[in-house]
């Protein structure tokens, strides 16, 4: 069994910004893997549904990025769901526009909702970073660029890497993240 969590904040004038790329991420999921509707449950939105015969709980925290910690361990508790079986999608500006990484465990890298989690849950689970790029200033033209939304051209990377690493999602389930990364790395080179 598994949670599987996007990362954004809730509300319409959020709804397609860079910081919502793990929103983006889940529903994507969500429509692919076909799972029951969302309910509010936690403190998130929540939907069940099997991945290649996995149970998976698919969750979106509605408590604002700085403290989705608090939706990711209800659920994780409930469901008694190991952080090595917690895999988080979220927005990186670290990468570039359209570009995956994947890993378990490591720092937040300044990411609000990463730091909520690790310390919620503690840093060993599963992290897809999505790419959304960086601007060239610090502080409020982060905030500004993290909260604004994408141009045409990069979201249409953002999605195209979305998609990828959806479809990969099976190969994380079955057989663990080192070959669920080097997944991810073919496919983003095709």
């Amino acid at each position: 069994m598994f949670l599987i969590v996007g990362l954004g904040n809730p509300g319409d004038e959020y709804a397609s910004t860079r910081h919502n790329a793990g929103f983006m991420a889940a529903d994507a999921l969500h429509q692919k893997y076909g799972f029951a509707p969302f309910r509010s449950k936690f403190d998130a939105l929540i939907a069940e549904g099997k991945i290649n015969g996995e149970k998976v709980f698919l969750l979106k925290p509605q408590t604002y990025m700085n403290l989705s910690g608090n939706a990711v361990v209800k659920a994780a508790q409930f469901y008694k769901i190991l952080p090595q079986n917690v895999i988080v999608f979220h927005d990186d500006l670290d990468l570039p526009v359209g570009k995956l990484k994947a890993k378990i465990g490591g720092g937040a890298g300044g990411h609000n909702g990463l730091k909520s989690i690790d310390a919620a849950i503690s840093p060993n689970y599963n992290r897809i970073r999505i790419g959304v790029g960086h601007p060239q200033g610090r502080g409020d033209e982060v905030v500004n660029y993290v909260l604004g939304g994408f141009a045409k051209a990069d979201k249409a990377l953002v999605d195209k890497a979305i998609e990828i690493a959806i479809d990969a999602l099976p190969v994380l389930l079955e057989k663990g993240m080192p070959q669920y990364s080097n997944e991810l790395g073919i496919k983003l080179r095709q």
